[in-house]
């Protein structure tokens, strides 16, 4: 008997629905009325179909190791040594179609009807050609692409511990310069496209995501999930930049997240556990070394040594033997742990992605942490078979609160010194009565929330014309983000402040951005057309609230009320910034062979000036030729892709904050007859006449493939100039402004890029693939304020890249032996020798200083290969900086030696070991010199071993897929610097932030990604 349907409750359903939902225990009341029925049905369910086959290459090679898989089910199996494979396809699967898939070839569909022996012949790998890559406000396939567009690898997006997926594609890309200046928990790396053309204005890359910025609405990076991200495209040339327009001026960034396929919902838990330390520790001396400095720093300023330390406090430690170790007291093992839930699927019509995530990050200095929690769903729902709507919503939050420890003050502590007073708090001057260095560990005290949420809201609407308008489409995009964020401290009595001191911030950034696109596509034989227009509106709100009080009672209060406080201050501030926008876009193609690109943007800027027009127009063109589909390649059997591509074009930069163009006072308050008056002091000059900064680029590249595209990648050759830098030129001060923004000036900017990726070994059960990324950059300031001439003060050189290192030039170090007093009169044995470059006899700042290097890198490179050994995968990246010079805090502490540790690795001059590079240590460095040295190295990067089980095991654990993985990161630093790190920005007393004094860190995790079907 076959029972299709059952009248269950009144209405008529179909039988193995019911089944299935109902008779999943002997309390249904229809068990005993069907028990026979389910049986022959569930006997029916687990009979299946067994079809065989083997699997090769185009040369009839065989290929261990290839995928088979049941389309749209969890069944799969994989080919063995001699490339044959068995599948076992449940009997009654509607119109069963094998997915036939190995690294290196195309994957292959057959739909196998009564067959049970399937053979298939994979062709080489042509998908790189013809996947679908996003060039922003559409897609294309790659082999159509003009411009210059380089798709993040995937590898990159997961199975790496980064709280900013741009620290995972580091080194990854070329032409794409990433450092990380900070290790603090949470903070974003800066990042560079093809260099620096702009000298004042902002040079970071725009970023959209899903089609809408995030850029300029004060949201960042870290606020995706890096798991969420389905691919990333880095759009470098004006081609593939002009439909950006002014927002594409230092190239764009398109993060594209994941959306929800029709099928049955997918379950997937993605975790990773793991711990971090110091990559390098700069160690300072211990107790011995420490007291041998000492000795030596009193010997060489000719003081005579009374006591073993510096300080009172540090004699009965001294005394008793007793030591700390400042930097293990300051300092932690780190934890961080990630959790990503998602489900995703849908039917026809509706389609689902839905996400939540919570990262938490234990930094290695105490007090420091990061938490983040997000959650993401992404909806697409087909209306008609015209009209489909769609949103992408996401909320994160994320927590950085917590007093704490202070790197700088640990690295300075005397080892003798005492941490803690008789009642066992925190001692203020551990080294007392020396008060130059506080101890590092009462900033931990300081209550301190910082916090900040961005809420974003995307919807789309797309209407696809039928009939003889096939090929037309209008898409509105529409993108709300409302991030609030507030910061809130208060220091007291326990962290030396003896009045105690509240702060409190608060902000909020409201953006939209409205689309309006209109595309329309049509092929006619053998000439393919595409057109996009585009009309937007941005507009960007901000407003600040900040509070300051001071004097209070005691410290119960901490910040949440102001008012307690004997003295208190309040601020304000509000903007808004607003750009609309035209664009127009044409590409054609011949045959696949020809092709032309064409796009015009114009842009309205609310920045620019009251005096000249707002807008600026923005055209770019480019060509292309793919040589290999020409009829005389064809029997060229070596080469399988080979295409030419040339653009050239114009884009603008409005990277000026908003008001600059007018001229504003600051309020200032002063006592004018014993009362408190509110005043006006000069605060900005602006300048109605301000403009564009204009950017002509051209690009010159070739992507190839050969030996089946067992070696394929593309070459790129570009040069950029910007002219009407947007300059902040310095003013005499007698004017009452400093400095005004100027159109004034021009640069260059060349580089070569190279991506190369192979396939070395690709048969059996071991494979190996490498990628070799390869980028160089030259900027340089062509003029300055159109007399050619240099602006000493400002560092910039006519000739030379933007960012140099100017000073003078290192000869030794002036030995016992030495007679200094004819070139460098006041000079003694122990100071540094510098080069007298003009001959004159004497070192001078005007005629004996030089360009010793450039601060950003002259080239950058990347290796990854990666080896697959049946289940196992072996990823390793090594990423390589050459070519950077930057000043060394680490090297020079001046006057401090004699009051403050220092760490070992920097050493010092003395009369029996004649250093010839590092000075005695009563050099007080009258000149200033900033110990520039050569910050190149080659990093080990990440290294990652994971291990995908068989198919099967997890068929009949009824799991879709599950891999366990290993990953270590920033694992060994190949380099000359001496210090924490060469990409690390350290911060010397007195200078800059010293909360950021946070090392590289390197990290071992242990994860897992599992989905359930």
């Amino acid at each position: 008997m076959d029972i299709k349907w059952l009248l269950f409750c009144g209405v008529l359903l179909p039988a193995q629905e019911v089944l299935g939902q109902q008779i999943a225990s002997n309390s249904s009341p229809l068990y005993a009325s069907v028990r026979s029925t389910v049986a022959g049905l569930r006997a029916s369910e687990t009979a299946v179909i067994t079809v065989t086959g083997k699997v090769t290459d185009e040369k009839g090679d065989v290929l261990p190791g290839a995928t088979v898989s049941l389309k749209g089910g969890s069944v799969g199996a994989n080919t063995d040594a001699d490339g044959n494979y068995t599948l076992r396809i449940p009997d009654g699967t509607p119109n069963p179609v094998l997915v036939f898939s190995f690294i290196g070839y195309t994957l292959q569909e057959i739909a196998i009807g009564n067959q049970t022996v399937v053979n298939v012949q994979l062709k080489g790998d042509a998908k790189s050609l013809n996947e679908v890559v996003v060039v922003g406000y559409g897609t294309q396939k790659r082999s159509d692409i003009t411009g210059s567009v380089a798709s993040v690898p995937k590898t990159r997006l997961s199975q790496l511990p980064v709280t900013n997926v741009l620290q995972a594609i580091q080194g990854s890309v070329a032409g794409v310069n990433i450092s990380q200046s900070s290790s603090v928990p949470g903070a974003a790396p800066s990042t560079t496209i093809r260099g620096q053309n702009s000298i004042n204005a902002n040079s970071g890359p725009y970023v959209v995501v899903d089609g809408i910025p995030l850029s300029k609405t004060g949201g960042s990076l870290s606020d995706i999930n890096p798991n969420d991200i389905e691919s990333m495209e880095v759009l470098k040339d004006a081609s593939a930049v002009a439909i950006y327009g002014t927002n594409g001026a230092n190239g764009v960034i398109l993060v594209t997240t994941k959306r929800g396929n029709t099928g049955k919902p997918t379950i997937r838990y993605n975790n990773y556990v793991g711990i971090e330390n110091f990559a390098h520790m700069l160690r300072p001396r211990n107790g011995a070394e420490y007291v041998q400095k000492y000795a030596d720093y009193m010997a060489q300023t000719g003081q005579k040594l009374v006591n073993p330390v510096p300080n009172y406090d540090e004699l009965a430690n001294y005394n008793a033997g007793i030591t700390t170790d400042w930097m293990k007291e300051a300092t932690q093992t780190g934890v961080l742990q990630d959790h990503n839930l998602s489900i995703s699927g849908g039917s026809p019509n509706v389609r689902y992605f839905i996400s939540g995530e919570f990262l938490d990050q234990k930094g290695v200095i105490k007090g420091y942490q990061y938490k983040r929690a997000s959650f993401r769903s992404n909806l697409d729902v087909t209306l008609t078979d015209y009209l489909t709507v769609g949103t992408s919503l996401f909320i994160a939050n994320s927590n950085r609160d917590g007093g704490r420890a202070n790197m700088l003050n640990a690295s300075a502590m005397s080892p003798y010194g005492q941490e803690y007073n008789a009642d066992g708090t925190y001692r203020i001057y551990p080294m007392f009565p020396e008060q130059l260095y506080t101890n590092p560990m009462i900033s931990l005290t300081v209550d301190r929330v910082d916090r900040n949420t961005n809420l974003n809201g995307n919807a789309y609407l797309e209407l696809k014309l039928p009939g003889k308008l096939n090929g037309l489409k209008y898409r509105m995009n529409l993108g709300y983000s409302y991030i609030p964020a507030r910061t809130a401290s208060y220091t007291g009595r326990a962290a030396n402040d003896l009045l105690g001191t509240a702060n409190t911030f608060f902000s909020e950034t409201n953006s939209f951005t409205l689309e309006n696109i209109l595309s329309y596509s049509r092929d006619f034989g053998k000439n393919h057309f595409d057109f996009t227009g585009l009309y937007s509106a941005q507009q960007r709100k901000y407003a600040t609230a900040t509070g300051t009080a001071t004097g209070f009672v005691n410290d119960q209060l901490s910040f949440n009320n102001l008012g307690a406080g004997a003295t208190q201050s309040s601020n304000s501030y509000a903007d808004r910034y607003g750009l609309n926008s035209q664009m127009g876009r044409i590409n054609y193609s011949y045959d696949s062979r020809y092709l032309f690109t064409v796009t015009a943007r114009r842009d309205g800027s609310s920045v620019f000036g009251a005096n000249t027009t707002k807008y600026g127009l923005f055209p770019s063109a480019a060509i292309g030729w793919n040589i290999s589909n020409e009829a005389f390649m064809k029997n060229v059997n070596l080469v399988s892709n080979l295409k030419l591509r040339f653009s050239y074009g114009k884009s603008g930069n409005e990277a000026i904050s908003v008001y600059r163009t007018i001229t504003t006072d600051n309020t200032v308050r002063s006592p004018f007859n014993g009362v408190s008056t509110i005043g006006a002091q000069p605060g900005n000059l602006g300048n109605a006449n301000l403009q564009w900064e204009t950017t002509l680029s051209r690009n010159i590249g070739v992507d190839f493939g050969i030996l089946n595209n067992r070696i394929n990648g593309s070459l790129d050759l570009y040069k950029n100039n910007t002219k009407g830098l947007l300059l902040l030129r310095s003013l005499p001060i007698l004017t009452g402004y400093s400095s005004v923004y100027d159109n004034l000036g021009e640069t260059s900017n060349t580089g070569i890029e190279l991506t190369l990726n192979t396939r070395n070994v690709t048969s059996g059960d071991f494979k190996w693939e490498s990628t070799v990324v390869f980028a160089s950059n030259r900027n340089r300031i062509l003029d300055l304020y159109g007399d050619k001439k240099d602006d000493l003060g400002n560092r910039w050189f006519i000739g030379q890249p933007i960012s140099v290192v100017y000073d003078y030039k290192l000869a030794g170090v002036w030995q016992t032996a030495e007679d200094a007093s004819s070139q460098d009169p006041g000079a003694v044995a122990g100071d540094l020798k510098f080069a007298d470059l003009n001959g004159d006899k004497k070192i001078t700042a005007d005629g004996d200083r030089m360009i010793l290097g450039q601060t950003a890198p002259k080239w950058t490179g990347g290796l990854t290969n990666t080896f697959h050994y049946k289940n196992f995968n072996l990823n390793v990246f090594i990423q390589t900086v050459q070519g950077i010079t930057r000043n060394n805090a680490d090297l020079t502490y001046a006057d401090e030696t004699g009051k403050r540790n220092t760490p070992i690795d920097v050493g010092y001059w003395t009369a029996d070991n004649k250093s010839n590079t590092r000075p005695s240590l009563a050099f007080k460095n009258p000149r200033g010199y900033g110990y520039a040295s050569d910050a190149s190295y080659t990093r080990i990067k990440d290294v990652t071993l994971s291990y995908v089980f068989d198919q099967k095991l997890l068929d009949k654990l009824h799991l879709g897929s599950l891999t366990v993985y290993a990953s270590g990161r920033n694992l060994y630093t190949f380099t000359n610097w001496i210090g924490w790190d060469p990409e690390a920005v350290q911060s010397s007393r007195g200078s800059g932030d010293w909360t950021n004094n946070y090392p590289l860190t390197r990290s071992f995790v242990m994860g897992l990604n599992i989905s359930l079907r």
